[in-house]
């Protein structure tokens, strides 16, 4: 595989992973999981136990801790966003900093601590 590629495909997949791992904090992802709940009890309802309810239960714990980490993770953004805005020395690029996928928000951190 060519390296210009293989990083393109990389780019790619690293793009949505980020843009699934949002989508699960998303209240549609609750409600899919309850159709696949109700849609496990009525086809396979032999095998709907208490082991179905943990499995259910860890799934949906999950997506509320996802939804809540998600929740502060804006409103601090979102508070830094508009410190940045106000403070007149503040580089504007920093702004959309966020929509940078982790690694290039990463390498960003790593050149500013290395300019220090």
């Amino acid at each position: 595989m060519q390296p210009a590629f293989a990083g393109m495909i990389s780019h790619i997949v690293r793009r949505q992973l980020t843009r699934f791992g949002v989508l699960t904090t998303h209240p549609a992802a609750f409600a899919i999981v309850l159709i696949y709940a109700g849609l496990w009890f009525v086809f396979q309802r032999e095998t709907f136990d208490w082991h179905a309810v943990a499995t259910l239960a860890t799934w949906m714990m999950t997506l509320f801790i996802t939804r809540s980490g998600h929740r502060d993770t804006q409103a601090i953004e979102a508070k830094l966003d508009e410190l940045l805005r106000v403070h007149g020395d503040a580089r504007n690029e920093l702004i959309g900093l966020d929509n940078r996928e982790p690694e290039e928000i990463e390498e960003h951190r790593q050149r500013e601590r290395g300019a220090l």
